[in-house]
């Protein structure tokens, strides 16, 4: 086999190693995972009970630590129920609508009005917060805790508000007064977005100071059949401690103690100042920004009861003095919304928060991922449609490219050209390999030719495919979607399939007895699979056939192989693999047409249609 062919070949196996595992250990993970979520989303909508128990969680009473939980267990509630057991003020933005419970002055109660369960408009919408005692309790909480014998307010604590109604024109005060006539007030205040300002404020009359530990947490019941993380993209605890990023999925924090921020070297408390802690979710996230330039300490963990987890994640001051006939004022921030990148990157850069964009999971790539997807929301601004920005950015990648591409689909025309005067060196020093390929790679600086350039296309094309999937799977931009036709969610699957001829026949064979999980996991021939595996095809017949059999039948197989493969995969990559695909064609054909190389397409159609026939069984 030639050295051209093995470079060849190498390229081959190693791009279909790289989508093989990509889809064993990280797409077929996934599927599940994305069907376990979708039954979970509509639990979530309804909000129907998935167990008998919940943990619930309250700061500790004590300065020095703020992680340690206790856990209390009672029944479930329904959602209805918990949101109906108490006052409450009422939350209206344009982004979101809720309410905060008037007792423990709790954040347990976010709807997200942009988004919906489903790609029908009429779908329930996206519920982030729910009541403790809930199936889907997930809560933010603030409050003071004492180092001393003051009373502090607590989860039970009623306070009372100046305002039924909070929204971004009109803040509301809450207010407490404990026995000792210490006065607690909250003021909370709210964008258009999704972040809310708690500004807590202690007003001491008694002749001696007090000494008081801020803090805010956030908990999520993990419910018993929730898995731990997406292969792809990270879910659990996130935030910036010690300034640097910090990711802990359920079950590295079930594993460990609570994971603190810490000295670089021993395990005492330390304050750290900037960053966040949060809980992330694929599209969701909340979390509790402190002040960027205010000693803190954060703390992820998780408790359990029974089979049941929670996920809690808090911060703590450092001790705040309030001096006598006196006042004193600690503010923190609270996110919970969508992760959108416009408005994610906006708290960041507006409050300086340590790494703050990155509660979105661009992965190890984010060099490359984050523009690309800022590239394709640029022109889908001009558009109005991101499968059309997928189509054009593929177009500029081409362009970009184009220097690169252009020197290895020259060097693929020189070397046909120079197939004949290598024939003939394999001829002449056939019982001699070193021999040989000493003249094969004189002949090839002769001519000015590098055989490996011919991988190159297909190596371009790889880490555009993984930052593609990346953006499409962790951008809730790209969630819901449409393009045009049958195709209504870029980031989903394409929904048609081969077996109930694209939708002709009145059955989804995805939901067939045995057969459809197969059928799902590994063979939705969609269009655009289809069409992905014939423009492939159509490439591979632009140059000669090999002469090696295993070869020439491996090659047969890989547009099968990645049809079957890719038909799993979000129909935006799979648009743009095909449109790639028919760049491709056209551009090296125009080059080898350029070079007076010979363009094998016809031919090596007519081959095959031919053979086929002639192996075909004659009618009797």
């Amino acid at each position: 086999m030639g050295s051209e062919n093995k470079n060849l070949l190498l390229a081959v196996i190693l791009s279909l190693g790289v989508i093989f595992v990509w889809q064993t250990f990280i797409m077929m993970p996934e599927q599940e995972r994305q069907q376990q979520a979708a039954e979970l989303l509509q639990s979530r909508q309804t909000g129907e009970p998935g167990g008998t128990t919940i943990p619930g969680v309250v700061p500790a009473s004590s300065g020095a630590s703020v992680g340690t939980a206790s856990v209390a267990t009672t029944p479930f509630t329904s959602r209805d129920e918990a949101l109906k057991a108490g006052p409450r003020v009422r939350v209206d933005t344009p982004s979101m609508e809720g309410s905060i419970n008037l007792e423990g002055a709790r954040f347990d109660d976010v709807k997200l009005k942009k988004y919906r369960a489903t790609i029908d408009p009429n779908s329930s919408e996206i519920i982030l917060f729910s009541p403790k005692g809930t199936s889907r309790s997930y809560f933010a909480s603030f409050g003071w805790l004492s180092a001393g014998s003051i009373d502090v307010p607590g989860e039970k604590t009623l306070w009372t508000s100046d305002n039924s109604e909070l929204t971004p024109q009109s803040p509301v005060t809450l207010t407490w007064t404990n026995p000792s006539g210490v006065v607690f007030q909250r003021k909370i205040s709210v964008d258009d977005k999704a972040l809310f300002t708690i500004e807590d404020t202690v007003n001491n009359p008694s002749a001696s100071p007090l000494n008081l530990y801020a803090y805010g947490l956030l908990s999520r019941l993990i419910p018993r059949d929730e898995v731990a993380s997406y292969g792809i993209s990270h879910e659990g605890a996130v935030g910036s401690l010690d300034n640097k990023l910090q990711e802990y999925p359920l079950s590295k924090l079930e594993e460990e103690k609570p994971v603190e921020g810490r000295a670089a070297t021993g395990h005492e408390w330390k304050d750290v100042t900037g960053g966040y802690v949060g809980i992330t979710e694929k599209y969701w996230a909340s979390a509790i920004i402190p002040n960027q330039d205010v000693p803190y300490t954060g703390v992820f963990s998780v408790s359990k009861v029974g089979d049941q987890k929670f996920l809690q994640s808090d911060i703590m001051s450092s001790e705040v003095t309030v001096p006598a006939a006196g006042s004193a004022s600690y503010t923190l921030r609270l996110f919970a919304g969508a992760k959108e990148v416009a408005t994610i990157d906006g708290y960041w850069r507006q409050y300086n928060i340590t790494f703050f964009d990155k509660i979105i999971d661009w992965g190890w790539f984010y060099y490359i991922t984050k523009p690309l997807f800022l590239v394709l929301n640029y022109f889908h601004q001009l558009f109005g449609n991101f499968g059309l920005s997928i189509l054009f950015v593929t177009v500029l990648l081409k362009i970009l490219f184009l220097p690169l591409a252009n020197r290895s689909y020259v060097s693929m025309a020189k070397m046909k050209m120079l197939q004949p005067e290598m024939n003939l060196i394999k001829e002449r020093y056939k019982d001699d390999k070193q021999e040989q390929q000493k003249a094969m790679m004189a002949l090839w600086k002769k001519e000015k030719i590098n055989p490996a350039a011919g991988c190159w296309p297909m190596f371009i094309q790889i880490p555009v495919f993984f930052a593609l999937y990346k953006v499409l799977f962790v951008t809730i931009e790209m969630r819901h979607a449409p393009f045009y036709g049958w195709v209504h969610d870029l980031a989903a699957p394409d929904p048609t399939c081969l077996f109930n001829l694209f939708g002709l026949l009145p059955y989804d064979p995805l939901t067939l007895p045995t057969i459809g999980p197969i059928i799902s996991d590994y063979a939705r021939l969609g269009v655009w699979p289809l069409l992905m595996g014939m423009t492939m095809w159509l490439q591979m017949k632009m140059n000669p056939e090999p002469t090696d059999p295993v070869q020439k039948q491996m090659f047969g197989w890989m547009p099968i192989i990645f049809t079957f493969m890719l038909g799993s995969f979000s129909v935006g990559l799979v648009i743009y693999w095909t449109w790639n695909n028919f760049l491709s064609l056209i551009q090296q054909g125009w080059i080898m047409k350029r070079h007076g190389a010979k363009i094998e397409l016809w031919s090596n159609l007519s081959s095959t249609f031919k053979r086929n026939k002639k192996d075909a069984p004659a009618a009797k």
